[in-house]
């Protein structure tokens, strides 16, 4: 029996011999070697195995070819998973560049710097804020409209002290009173300042009785120094001027003088205002000349050209804090040199109600809003020196309204100019002391949207019905609406329609439209059939009543 030989590796078992099958053949080299040739039907064998062929060597690509459906039933390669590929993955990506690691640390670096300014910053304003304004830090995160009276406007009373200075005398008084009425919806703001000697009725007792200059009645109701001693003061206070004056004051701003220089000096450390004196020279007040030096020369040294720390043109000038705080101050002196201070307090006043024009433009200037230093600068300054009773969910409110306010659009009222000032030299009523009927119709004039009230043109009412108290009703209604009627009498003898309206001069327009409207007729432009007084400028005749 023949011994069975077995493959190897999947080849064919080897035939016996040395032949591989008829298709080779034995041939001995040179050196004795026995090589097997491939027999391809030549004279000469064309390969030879074992030897490598000419101009062909056999390559990785060769044997992998020739072996490539020899694995085809092999078991396919473990599937990787997720981990193992990120790895690999990794593994395979080229290292970072030096450059690329450099960037990427920087970008932290900046990363955690602007989180540490900005976390500093929120702390400075929290600090601040706790100081100035009433409510929680939540309160900032809401946008709650500002409180308004019944004309839609939001009325802040601003006092001025010099509590944070020990050595001045009368510290404690209110040396500046200032109303600021805003409008929110119509973007434009109202200020005036309220006299300090103004005589008032304090209405319980103080130091000076019951009655005495209005500068004295916030240290009148002054009973301590906590925050709920604050807010009580500042709310008497505002009562006290709103019934004077015929406002509804919601808002209450209590700041010492220091609070001027800080601000100016955190926004810049300057400021521009425009005086304007009725002295040609401009103005200029000596009793501060004691910061320029004791002897003479020391003064013409420190303070060209005069001497003088106060003296300045009249027009554009540029202060810096601490001369904006004493210019605040100025408001000349009969036994001290010192010209364009005629008026006084009311000078020095209209001097504050600038400077302070001149602070809010310079502090809303992207300059300064886009400054760390400075935003944190100006949140110590206000801190230290300002207390209101704002609260937190109207902060925004505020900040929004008086960016949106144009310079153009805040205007001053004066008291006691014009043809008929409501307030004397003294600063007390023209009407008398302690009336002030013209003084709150004289500020409701000037607060109002309403052109019937700004205009206050006087209107005569007369009676042409024939029917007794008709005239005195209409004119009634009229005052009701906001029409001025200064007179109401009975028309002369003669036959009027149910209304005729007569209007004397060009101006009033807004009187007028409102006249015609109500009572749909066309104004007329001719001479009404009485006689009336220069200051009059419409007659409405009320003539046949229809039943």
């Amino acid at each position: 029996m023949n011994k069975q030989r077995s493959s190897i590796d999947g080849f064919m078992p080897r035939r016996s011999g040395n032949e591989l099958g008829t298709d080779t053949f034995n041939t001995i080299d040179e050196v004795g070697l026995n090589r097997k040739s491939l027999n391809i039907n030549s004279e000469t064998p064309q390969h030879e195995f074992g030897k490598e062929s000419m101009g062909q060597s056999v390559g990785r690509s060769d044997i992998d070819e020739s072996l490539r459906d020899i694995d085809e039933t092999a078991v396919a390669p473990k599937k990787l998973c997720r981990r193992q590929r990120r790895r690999i993955e990794k593994m395979s990506k080229k290292p970072r560049s030096k450059l690329r690691r450099i960037v990427k640390w920087v970008l932290i670096l900046l990363t955690l710097l602007i989180i540490g300014v900005g976390g500093f910053g929120i702390y400075k304003f929290i600090a601040a804020g706790n100081n100035i304004f009433q409510g929680n830090f939540f309160g900032l995160f809401q946008n709650q409209p500002l409180k308004q009276d019944a004309n839609g406007r939001s009325n802040f009373l601003i006092l001025g002290t010099s509590e944070d200075d020990p050595g001045h005398e009368g510290a404690n008084l209110t040396d500046s009173i200032m109303v600021l009425s805003v409008d929110q919806k119509n973007k434009n703001a109202y200020m005036f300042s309220v006299p300090r000697d103004m005589e008032v009725r304090y209405g319980t007792a103080c130091v000076a009785g019951y009655s005495g200059k209005i500068n004295s009645y916030f240290s009148c109701v002054d009973s301590g120094t906590s925050n709920e001693a604050e807010q009580n003061r500042l709310v008497k206070t505002q009562k006290l001027v709103g019934d004077i004056f015929g406002l509804d004051i919601q808002y209450g701003i209590h700041a010492n003088y220091t609070v001027m220089r800080d601000v100016v000096n955190a926004i810049g450390g300057s400021i521009t205002v425009k005086i304007e004196s009725r002295d040609p020279r401009g103005q200029m007040d000596a009793n501060f000349d004691w910061k320029c030096g004791a002897a003479y020369y020391q003064r013409l040294k420190s303070c060209p050209p005069n001497g003088h720390f106060i003296d300045y043109p009249n027009g554009q000038v540029t202060l810096d804090a601490e001369h904006a705080l004493y210019l605040a101050q100025a408001r000349g002196d009969e036994f001290t040199p010192s010209y364009g201070f005629e008026q006084s307090n009311f000078d020095r006043e209209k001097n504050q109600q600038k400077i302070l024009v001149a602070i809010r433009d310079k502090a809303m200037s992207s300059g300064v809003l886009t400054n760390i230093g400075a935003i944190t600068q100006l949140l110590d300054a206000l801190g230290n020196n300002l207390r209101t009773n704002v609260q937190t969910n109207e902060i925004r409110t505020l900040v929004q309204v008086a960016s949106e306010i144009k310079s153009s659009d805040i205007h001053t009222i004066s008291l006691i100019d014009g043809d008929n000032p409501v307030m004397n030299g003294s600063g007390n009523p023209s009407a008398g002391k302690y009336d002030y009927t013209d003084i709150q119709a004289y500020i409701k004039k000037n607060l109002s949207s309403d052109p019937v009230v700004r205009e206050a043109a006087p209107i005569v009412v007369l009676n042409g019905s024939g029917q007794s108290g008709y005239g005195q009703t209409k004119a009634d209604i009229l005052t009701k609406d906001g029409f001025n009627v200064s007179l109401v009498d009975n028309a002369p003898d003669g036959n009027y329609a149910k209304v005729e309206i007569y209007q004397i001069g060009q101006d009033n327009a807004g009187t007028a439209a409102k006249l015609s409207e109500i009572f749909k007729v066309t104004i007329k432009k001719t001479k009404p059939p009485v006689i009336v007084n220069g200051d009059v400028r419409f007659v409405v005749i009320f003539g046949a009543v229809t039943t």
